[in-house]
């Protein structure tokens, strides 16, 4: 039933699913058409939202880049990549790589969403080299996986009201991760979709006549060129001592930060975990700048698409937008629903504000009321918040950007699949938020 579903829906958005930049474009226009539509604005209004807003993300989107360069540069660095080739040994047959490639994403991605989309990715290019498999479905597999990010240990929602001084620390204070990632409700949502993610994406598996294979010789090999040494600056370059001598510092810090300090994790102390082991598994500077190269094409996406979104959050947020989306959805919320409709109005911001602290910063100020109002839980509102931009992730194609620049595809070639796992994943949240 699920291959024959998959068909039409991968025609469908291979046909009218544009390049993630047309999207944001579009996405722009819609938000200033119904600013000024539903919220009276003026256009004159509403393009200086848009303009003053431009640039608000700044800080907050080069920590998403270093996320995903110090995870690339991470799951790049050679102990990895030999990991990554003995897993990818294991696989037996089409199904076992499709099966095994979504379960090294979901794991990743638990731990680190930007390791998660490059392990992914460049496990699915592995895979691809010994397994003949249709490689749409294999990237697409890889990118589903990100679905649990928001769950895990990098979710930046709850590593947010972790933080001391956040935005909203005055109304609901410091909110511990073993209230949200490691609370009863979240682990079951996360263990539901391990247990489903993978088999989806096996039962969707087209027949070989209508799969798409890719040469293995155009993956490359990945070889790393021999180093030949005629300067001095050269001989420093490749210095392992150099390297681990700031490295393991680093990660020495990183012990004392957790386990002399008591220290937490936050988005900074990720990516600072994340450098320095990537610092020290790379061995040589040279060896981690070749990887930060290629790291940097895959945040291309980022750089340029960021403050547009920046930009359609200003609207959202000053015209009163968003928080009239969501005051629509959760105002007819009981204390049952209301984690349904917070995870139902998140998903569609997050079509809008793809930035899950971006949208827990648009959110929060209507949700956070409505859930005191209601006696719900403060963290289980804000973890349906987290799942909600986690979940249309599946339909966003703006966080594939990094997964398709590696795997050498565009949206439109994995997004079919990706639609399909969106309603199941969609229900299992649902439910998990709702009864756990």
């Amino acid at each position: 039933m699920l291959k024959a579903l998959s068909r039409p829906a991968v025609k469908l958005v291979e046909r009218y699913l544009p390049d993630p930049y047309i999207f944001v474009l579009l996405l722009t226009i819609i938000a200033a058409v119904a600013a000024i539509a539903v919220e009276r604005q003026t256009p004159l209004a509403v393009m200086r939202m848009w303009g003053d807003g431009f640039w608000n993300l700044l800080t907050f989107s080069m920590q998403m880049l270093l996320v995903l360069v110090t995870g690339f540069m991470l799951a790049s660095s050679p102990p990895v990549k030999k990991l990554l080739q003995r897993l990818a040994a294991l696989a037996k047959g089409p199904g076992g790589a499709i099966l095994l490639v979504t379960y090294v994403s979901l794991a990743a991605s638990w731990i680190n969403w930007g390791f998660g989309l490059v392990v992914g990715a460049l496990f699915a290019k592995e895979l691809a080299r010994l397994v003949r498999v249709d490689y749409r479905l294999l990237v697409a597999s890889a990118y589903s996986g990100f679905v649990v990010w928001h769950g895990g240990l990098a979710g930046s929602v709850p590593l947010t009201i972790a933080t001391d001084g956040h935005f909203s620390a005055d109304q609901i204070g410091v909110i511990g991760t073993g209230s949200t990632i490691f609370a009863f409700f979240n682990l079951a949502i996360v263990v539901m979709l391990f247990i489903a993610v993978p088999l989806v994406n096996r039962m969707m598996l087209p027949d070989e006549n209508e799969s798409v294979f890719v040469d293995p010789k155009l993956l490359g090999d990945d070889e790393e060129e021999r180093v030949r040494i005629t300067r001095p600056a050269e001989r420093m370059e490749n210095s392992v001592v150099l390297a681990w001598l700031v490295g393991i510092p680093g990660l020495i810090f990183l012990v004392d930060h957790f386990f002399l300090r008591g220290g937490g994790l936050n988005l900074n102390v990720v990516n600072f975990l994340f450098l320095f082991l990537a610092i020290v598994l790379h061995r040589t500077p040279r060896s981690l700048l070749t990887s930060l190269q290629e790291a940097i094409k895959g945040g291309a996406g980022i750089v340029i698409q960021f403050p547009f979104y920046a930009g359609i959050m200003a609207i959202m947020v000053q015209s009163g937008l968003a928080a009239t989306l969501s005051e629509g959805l959760v105002s007819f919320a009981t204390e049952t629903t209301l984690p349904f409709w917070t995870f139902i109005s998140a998903g569609i911001v997050n079509l809008f504000v793809p930035s899950g602290g971006g949208q827990w910063a648009v959110q929060a100020p209507v949700m956070l009321p409505a859930a005191e109002a209601l006696g719900v839980e403060i963290p289980r509102v804000a973890m349906a918040v987290a799942w909600g931009d986690a979940w249309t992730n599946l339909l966003q194609p703006f966080w594939a950007l990094p997964v398709l620049g590696i795997a050498g595809l565009k949206a439109k070639d994995i997004m079919g699949f990706c639609l399909i796992q969106l309603l199941i994943t969609g229900v299992l949240i649902s439910v998990g938020l709702t009864w756990f």
